[in-house]
């Protein structure tokens, strides 16, 4: 793992700065749709031709976590962010979280349950700059779990897609063992390594960005977890694995959903 790249997750400016310039060599066009603490909020876009899937991946909305922004920029430069999907990435949703380190935003907001009726200055700037963008065909929102033992997936799956959370976890588990409990975060599961909600999910009080996502036109949306008690390397690894299967798995469907959305 790159020590600079590690380093510079605790000066959110120095991590942005190097991951827009290497975004920019991959085509991607930037843009910054908010600020907090002279800190910039960045979304990336990467358009193709034709009908692709539009695909999005987060990262970073929890300070204590340092396995997903890596991940996005590992995935960045092995060029997995190609021709094959309209792509629209943000790497850092939490950077005031990365300065401190932890979870929360300095306001004691966690970002990643304010989606429903945000009150973050975050939230707000992310959410609208979201409503420009959406719908998507795939969303995967990358994070990690201090109490968890494995990887896992949470599926929501309002298309009644393929799902892709096998071929994630199949890829993932070369680098980390995954999940075996029967209950995670709270909630069973539906096979080993899968959370897929019973309810409704939009009846929650308190949406995560996931949650936003699908009720927003998200057709398939991914939350995937690595065990922050793994070393780093490993996690970022596992994460992005996940991330290369599940496109290379979307880019291979003639019609992955009942109708591609043409950019």
């Amino acid at each position: 793992m790159d020590p600079d790249l590690t380093r510079s997750l605790r000066l959110p400016h120095e991590f942005l700065s190097q991951f827009l310039a290497a975004a920019q060599q991959h085509g991607f066009q930037d843009e910054t749709f908010g600020e907090v603490g002279g800190l910039p909020l960045v979304a990336l876009t990467k358009r193709a031709p034709g009908p692709r899937p539009r695909v999005y991946v987060s990262a970073g909305i929890h300070g204590d976590e340092p396995a997903p922004p890596q991940a996005l920029r590992l995935l960045l430069d092995r060029g997995v962010f190609d021709h094959r999907a309209v792509w629209f990435l943000c790497p850092m949703l939490n950077p005031r979280g990365y300065l401190t380190g932890s979870r929360e935003s300095p306001d004691g907001i966690d970002l990643n349950r304010d989606y429903r009726s945000p009150s973050s200055a975050e939230v707000c700037a992310h959410t609208h700059w979201l409503e420009h963008q959406l719908p998507f065909d795939l969303a995967i929102c990358l994070h990690e779990d201090w109490e968890a033992h494995g990887f896992y997936v949470y599926e929501l799956n309002r298309a009644h897609a393929p799902s892709l959370a096998h071929p994630m976890l199949e890829a993932a588990a070369s680098f980390c063992p995954i999940e075996t409990a029967a209950v995670i975060d709270g909630r069973p599961i539906a096979e080993t390594g899968i959370i897929r909600p019973v309810a409704d999910p939009a009846l929650r009080d308190r949406w995560p960005e996931s949650i936003y996502l699908q009720a927003s036109g998200c057709r398939l949306g991914y939350t995937i977890e690595t065990p922050s008690s793994f070393p780093l390397e490993q996690r970022v690894e596992a994460l992005a694995a996940a991330v290369t299967q599940a496109i290379t798995a979307i880019a291979g469907c003639a019609r992955p959903f009942r109708e591609p959305i043409v950019d």
